[in-house]
């Protein structure tokens, strides 16, 4: 198949396919992706039934009362009813020969008396095969264009490549993602979370596919949670105080759980422990931090970091942002509550290098405003010296001399915080000497890692470590 059809052609091929047919079912746009296929011709071939029920009574007495009508849940509520009453309805008279499908949608779309956010949740759900169990696909989307019509517009498109690319490129993620955005581009419109499930999808990694969305720029970051489920940050971090430490991961060192550990203890003595238990303590991999091979991100490298920082508890945020204050104003959109850091002494240098800053317009003072914000701090786990005699904090940072002026006053203002229950143990232990030891198995690295990650670096072979075949 022709994988440089325009919406029209890919609408017109879904309606002349028989075997294809389901519902349509939108609110809050239009009837936007429906239209397309009404359009493109022979749409009674596909379409059982379109739909949209905007007051809320009326959708309420379709899908029962919700709590956020714009909602993966309320999403979930549509696909599941609908499809329910599809196979009720058709399966005996037509289930033998048929892909049965619901699409539906829920989006906030620019409206004329609210600024909110514009955004949607989309999703399939379908059989890829006659009788089959049914699978599924759910995007959240943000859309950019200030025009009601335009976002309609957009979320037509999009509808329609994700209807086509179920049923004709759901063995290819890599180009199904890509090809989810043909006819729209970043500026219009941003999926930052995607979600697969069931047979069609049998044998996928269901992680990869948000990875694909980052490596794509079609979103800035995506979360999984510590049991590998796809999370939406915006979503897990609502009204939450955020602990951060960005870092490689590969491998969670003991130095990196402590920093998490002993930041954790930090923000809770700052904020007091009885406003601690809505902390969310948030590891993050920059997208430039992750293992590359001529130029392409290795997938396995990837899920060997999010899996082992799931046995050790944690979550993990990955994003494309290059700079702490690229990835603090991020943070600043998830939540009205306190972010902090929580950063290694050396890291503390390189953020307020003037060299970082090169190519910021705003130079080093805008991107340590954009850094700390109204509402965001540093915590700064200490290092050794070079002559192993001096523990080195905030104060000690080798930095330009008008620089230090700016750490100074931070830290008297309690912006900028040392950490002062460290472990001196740990401050040998660097990622990329640990890496090195695994890779040429030298002895030794087992004990700067825990034991679980030690473990499976060596029953998996990760990180290149030299297994024996």
């Amino acid at each position: 198949m022709d994988r440089m059809l325009d919406t029209a052609q890919k609408a017109l091929d879904i309606n002349l396919d028989s075997s294809i047919y389901g519902t349509f079912a939108e609110i809050g746009a239009g009837q936007e992706v429906a239209r397309h296929f009404f359009r493109a011709g022979g749409a009674a071939g596909t379409i059982a039934k379109s739909m949209s029920a905007y007051d809320m009574t009326v959708s309420d007495s379709i899908y029962g009362k919700s709590g956020r009508y714009v909602s993966k849940s309320r999403l979930e509520t549509m696909l599941e009813k609908e499809h329910e009453q599809l196979i009720e309805r058709l399966d005996e008279q037509r289930g033998g020969e048929t892909k049965f499908f619901v699409f539906a949608d829920t989006v906030a779309a620019k409206s004329f008396n609210s600024s909110a956010d514009c955004h949607g949740w989309m999703g399939v759900r379908f059989q890829h095969e006659a009788r089959a169990e049914y699978s599924q696909m759910i995007l959240h989307v943000r859309m950019l264009d200030h025009i009601n019509l335009q976002q309609q517009e957009a979320l037509g498109v999009l509808g329609t490549n994700l209807i086509y690319n179920c049923f004709r490129e759901r063995e290819d993620r890599v180009q199904f993602v890509k090809t989810l955005m043909n006819g729209l581009s970043t500026d219009r419109i941003l999926i930052d979370y995607i979600d697969v499930t069931g047979p069609a999808f049998a044998g996928q990694d269901r992680r990869l596919w948000p990875l694909e969305l980052v490596k794509r720029s079609y979103t800035e970051s995506v979360l999984f949670g510590s049991d590998g489920t796809i999370l939406s940050a915006k979503d897990e971090f609502y009204k939450k105080k955020l602990l951060v430490s960005r870092g490689s991961y590969r491998p969670p060192t003991f130095f990196n759980m402590d920093m998490l550990e002993k930041g954790r203890n930090a923000f809770c003595k700052k904020i007091g422990e009885e406003k601690a238990s809505d902390i969310v303590v948030v590891p993050e991999i920059s997208m430039s931090k992750l293992k590359e091979r001529g130029g392409q991100i290795i997938s396995e490298d990837f899920l060997a970091r999010i899996n082992l920082l799931g046995e050790l508890g944690q979550m993990c945020l990955v994003s494309s942002y290059n700079t702490y204050g690229e990835l603090s104003r991020y943070l600043s959109t998830c939540t009205n509550g306190k972010v902090a850091f929580v950063m290694g002494y050396y890291n503390l240098e390189e953020v307020f290098s003037f060299d970082k800053y090169a190519n910021n317009p705003n130079g080093l003072l805008g991107g340590i405003g954009e850094l700390l914000g109204h509402k965001t701090e540093v915590f700064v786990y200490p290092a050794l010296s070079d002559d192993g005699k001096k523990v080195l904090s905030s104060k000690d940072a080798q930095v330009h001399k008008d620089v230090k002026q700016l750490i100074d006053y931070l830290c008297s203002i309690k912006r900028i915080e040392d950490i002062e229950d460290y472990d001196k143990n740990y401050f040998s232990i660097w990622s990329r000497t640990v890496l090195s030891m695994i890779q040429n198995n030298e002895p030794g690295w087992e004990k700067m890692v825990p034991d679980i990650v030690a473990k499976e670096v060596k029953e998996k072979c990760l990180f290149d470590f030299p297994c024996e075949v």
